[in-house]
């Protein structure tokens, strides 16, 4: 369903892509870096779901609707940029002294699934990006819809994207083992991770005000 002659150029824009630094890459690192491989991996799936799920609308024309919508994207800034500050104040005022070990960080896998789907179905940056990038390469020379390319194109930036972040969570993860075994680490592990959050909650409203 993608015209292959278009393969190589749309290849080569999502690698160009998936080396610039974002918030995602930021929030799988961290928190790869602060709680191991186990939850970075968590992470890096509930971003690559989200990323299916903005796929899904994007080719359906839903993304279009309220890309061009100024007050549907104005509540998505503000959303998003609740959520991820909320995240940042209940990381922020965790108690040090909880502060998990490795195995103790493995239980919290599913909540950064959690975040890293939410906090990027949330971002009115991602929904606005599938509706410009995906038709750039949409071709009329094959008998397949534009909805159908669209769908493809996003799957293939999806799982290119989803290999990306899993390199970089095991890369990352060697550090984050030895971090986390650090007991002076262990006591600034949440501030850490509430430092990140608040970062993208920044981030994500800096268009808003």
């Amino acid at each position: 369903m993608i015209d292959v002659s278009v393969l190589p150029v749309y290849l080569t824009a999502v690698l160009a892509l998936l080396l610039i630094p974002g918030p995602d890459m930021l929030l799988i690192a961290s928190s790869s870096m602060s709680y191991g491989r186990r939850v970075g991996l968590f992470a890096s799936l509930g971003n690559a779901t989200s990323g299916m799920i903005l796929t899904l609308l994007a080719a359906l024309g839903v993304s279009a609707l309220i890309a061009m919508n100024p007050l549907a994207l104005n509540v998505l800034h503000l959303l998003g940029g609740a959520y991820l500050f909320k995240m940042a104040w209940d990381c922020l005022r965790a108690d040090a002294a909880q502060a998990p070990t490795l195995d103790e960080a493995q239980a919290v896998a599913k909540t950064f699934y959690q975040r890293a789907l939410v906090s990027n179905l949330l971002n009115p940056k991602a929904l606005v990006f599938f509706v410009l990038f995906l038709p750039q390469f949409v071709s009329t020379n094959i008998a397949a819809s534009s909805a159908e390319q669209m769908f493809a194109l996003g799957m293939v930036l999806n799982v290119c994207g989803l290999l990306f972040n899993l390199l970089l969570v095991a890369l990352i993860g060697v550090f984050g083992r030895s971090l986390v075994d650090n007991k002076r680490f262990r006591t600034y592990q949440h501030k850490v991770m509430g430092a990140v959050f608040l970062l993208l909650a920044l981030w994500m409203i800096s268009d808003f005000v």
